[in-house]
């Protein structure tokens, strides 16, 4: 897999099964009651999540406990409910990825997203090589203070544009382009040194 940004996408070549989770409705059925909401948005929450997670355990999980939360009081989300929902969904992913352990997970101590592997057919060791830089991008993207952390998820994991974003985080094309710059700048200081060791730079 190459680890590249075309499209403005983290991750293009995993597959995403965006068909509706009948695990999460069938064990709580209370997600009923959010209804014409839960149709319009779970698929994009779940795809959200799973792009960021990994794991379609973890978005299950994600999309589960941002309906849940809604389901007891029926918050009120106008006038942008998908910029809500959006943002409960980065958020919940990177609060799963700060609490998961790292045991056995391999040391880093400096990223740039925008390097190729050395191979253009990859061999087994290209193959961990990407899965854990793969973790080590969600890891790293979970350490960034809130606002940079969503915004750079929604733009290379979610390959939402810029004003796009600015829409969601309720703010402006200015504020966000200077919140990606940043972000690409701790990023690419926390993750460095590992693409230095197994990526052409």
């Amino acid at each position: 897999m190459s680890i590249t940004t075309a499209g403005n996408m983290l991750f293009t070549t995993e597959a995403i099964d965006t068909a509706t989770p009948e695990r999460v409705v069938a064990e709580n059925p209370e997600l009923e009651e959010l209804g014409a909401l839960f149709r319009e948005h779970h698929k994009a929450i779940f795809r959200i999540a799973y792009r960021i997670t990994g794991s379609r355990s973890d978005a299950e999980d994600v999309l589960q406990t941002i309906f849940l939360r809604l389901a007891p009081g029926r918050r009120d989300l106008s006038p942008n409910p998908e910029g809500y929902l959006h943002r409960a969904a980065v958020n919940a992913s990177l609060d799963l990825i700060r609490r998961r352990t790292r045991a056995n997970f391999v040391a880093f101590d400096s990223v740039d997203v925008n390097y190729s592997p050395k191979l253009a057919a990859p061999s087994p060791e290209d193959d961990l090589a990407d899965t854990e830089l793969r973790e080590l991008i969600r890891h790293a993207v979970a350490k960034l203070e809130g606002r940079a952390a969503t915004a750079f998820a929604l733009r290379y994991f979610e390959g939402l544009d810029n004003a796009r974003i600015a829409a969601v985080l309720g703010t402006s094309q200015m504020v966000v382009a200077v919140t990606l710059h940043r972000a690409r700048t701790r990023l690419r200081k926390e993750i460095g040194n590992y693409l230095e060791k197994h990526y052409e730079v």
